[in-house]
């Protein structure tokens, strides 16, 4: 019978065996502990705006999910290119993510010259969140009480009014735009840096119109300040069922959803991707969460990296084609 031959070790392999063991054993827990810092979320809109309310009330459940802080940055101007290029350079290490205000990037991808961030090339798709329809506000001291009024007045004084914007290329701006084609009314551009600037003008009359977030503007229609005549999404809002969209106020063709969701510096590690995914989707059920936001106009859809990647896609897509026809060259 043959027997097992057993060569001892000498102390210097043994020593080497060990060694290599630890560094094993030592890599694991490396790795596993992330996140083990607070993470950076950041976003091109100043606080109060439909960007801001998604990214303080999801980041505060991916906190609890993650186990740290996700603290929240603004970083608006240039259409929402400073956050974004800020994002774009930051480490891909899972400690810095951006809050895409997905039509906004589109539209704005295609007005500027080319900057040093992109929403698609220089980011991985994380998830997505769903959308805040924008809706068409007026002061409350404007005669018009529908689109076809609103047209009617604009049409009588061309050149004479203004129309207010969170700032050149922002999707509030080429909705307006949108509207002057489809309409042909003249209108000026007011741009400013987010709604909590526009909207005091608006309502103070210096502008006759602007298309914003309902998170934004709903709490000053409920005090009277301003009126609410349409959605400019392709169908009506859940919270406000009895509002018309534009298309159904008499503007055939006119759409602009307003799509939202989380991006990660391009090279983010899959796993990781994964995990933010995952707090992500649990901030999204949570019900209080849902009930808040929803109550704000916010409509709640998860949609998972991959599914995400192409809804970037035909955001960019369609609004590229927009800008393009609208002819607007922002820099």
């Amino acid at each position: 019978m043959k027997k097992d031959i057993r060569v001892p070790l000498s102390s210097r392999q043994l020593f080497g065996a060990l060694a290599i063991a630890a560094a094993s054993l030592c890599a694991v827990p490396a790795q596993a502990a992330w996140p083990d810092r607070p993470i950076q979320m950041i976003l091109s809109f100043p606080p109060a705006g439909a960007t801001d309310i998604l990214a303080r009330a999801i980041g505060q459940k991916m906190s609890e999910t993650l186990g740290q802080t996700v603290v929240v940055e603004n970083r608006p101007g240039a259409g929402g290119n400073i956050g974004l290029n800020l994002a774009a350079k930051a480490a891909p290490d899972g400690y810095t993510i951006y809050m895409a205000a997905v039509t906004n990037a589109a539209i704005a991808a295609a007005a500027y010259s080319p900057q040093p961030g992109h929403l698609i090339k220089s980011f991985t798709p994380v998830a997505g969140v769903g959308t805040v329809p924008h809706i068409l506000v007026v002061p409350n001291s404007t005669p018009a009480t529908t689109v076809s009024q609103l047209v009617g007045f604009l049409k009588a004084s061309p050149g004479k009014y203004n129309f207010a914007s969170q700032g050149p290329g922002t999707l509030s701006h080429l909705e307006s735009e949108l509207f002057k084609m489809k309409t042909g009314v003249d209108v000026v551009h007011v741009p400013y840096k987010g709604s909590s600037q526009a909207l005091p003008e608006l309502i103070s009359g210096s502008s006759a119109m602007m298309f914003d977030s309902i998170p934004g503007s709903m709490p000053l229609v409920k005090a009277g300040k301003l009126k609410v005549l349409a959605v400019a999404s392709s169908r009506r809002a859940n919270s406000l069922p009895n509002v018309p969209t534009v298309q159904e106020s008499g503007v055939p063709g006119f759409a602009a959803e307003n799509l939202f969701g989380l991006v990660a510096p391009k090279g983010t590690p899959p796993a990781i991707v994964n995990a933010l995914a995952k707090a992500v989707e649990a901030a999204i059920n949570t019900p209080s969460v849902r009930q808040s936001l929803e109550a704000k106009g916010v409509e709640l859809r998860y949609s998972a990296p991959d599914e995400f990647g192409k809804q970037l896609d035909s955001e960019f897509n369609t609004w590229a084609k927009v800008v393009e026809t609208a002819k607007v060259k922002l820099d």
